[in-house]
């Protein structure tokens, strides 16, 4: 038992940036991930199926902040009721913890988390989650309300 205890602590220690980097590496098939370090913080960009997704990091404090995002469907549309509807009902029964947002005139999939009490294994589910989910979805939303295939 003493074992587990340690391994969580040392997991506990683990920097989030390099829990999200990790997350990162594992998650890509080919190129690196591009990383820049900035004033406010960490941003790191890859390629994830059809998608280029975003994941940016405030700091290392608990009241720092993962945030993960990507673009699924620039804007405008010819059907942006429809559209708007649409993303609210998959907001609500089929986006987990993530969201969809209107963003900079796009329409991004996105989730955002403060990282008092978070885990390597929450960085990765988050991680995982919105890429694997705007990968799915871009192409869809793309032919629907832009007439194409992306």
């Amino acid at each position: 038992m003493a074992e587990l205890d340690v391994l969580d602590e040392v997991i506990a220690e683990t920097p989030v940036a390099e829990v999200v980097a990790t997350v990162i590496s594992a998650l890509k098939a080919e190129d690196e991930a591009a990383y820049e370090a900035q004033a406010n913080g960490h941003t790191w960009k890859f390629d994830y199926g059809t998608v280029t997704v975003l994941v940016h990091l405030t700091g290392e404090a608990e009241d720092d902040t993962l945030t993960i995002w990507s673009v699924v469907l620039p804007l405008p549309v010819a059907e942006e009721a429809k559209l708007t509807r649409e993303l609210l009902v998959k907001n609500w029964d089929t986006t987990l913890e993530a969201r969809f947002a209107i963003w900079n005139d796009q329409v991004v999939l996105h989730t955002t988390r403060q990282l008092a009490g978070i885990s390597p294994g929450e960085i990765s589910h988050l991680i995982t989650l919105v890429a694997t989910l705007a990968d799915e979805y871009d192409e869809p939303l793309q032919a629907a309300y832009l007439g194409t295939g992306a």
